[in-house]
């Protein structure tokens, strides 16, 4: 899904005082970890995930693969969080 500067910033904001539902650890991204954040953006659909330990373009890499995978939208990325967004159909979270 394709989003607009004003709808990113309005998820920046709704995403701020959430806690990391998801996260990755020493091993990274498992299928486990996988199907767990599929879970997650199926039940929230603005993720927060805290990334494990590494260099700035393993995160980044990480970050594209769990978008690739889950079909999500990364939002924002700042050192070692990152927030996603996957719209349900029954749409919780109404975008400006």
């Amino acid at each position: 899904m394709k989003l607009n500067s004003k709808q990113i910033r309005h998820l920046r904001g709704l995403a701020h005082h959430r806690s990391p539902a998801v996260t990755l650890g020493a091993q990274g991204l498992t299928p486990a970890v996988l199907a767990e954040i599929e879970i997650a953006l199926a039940h929230h659909e603005l993720l927060k995930i805290k990334l494990s330990s590494g260099d700035k373009s393993s995160r980044h890499q990480m970050l594209e693969r769990i978008c690739e995978v889950t079909q999500a939208t990364a939002v924002q990325e700042i050192g070692r969080m990152a927030v996603v967004f996957k719209p349900s159909p029954e749409s919780r979270i109404p975008l400006p």
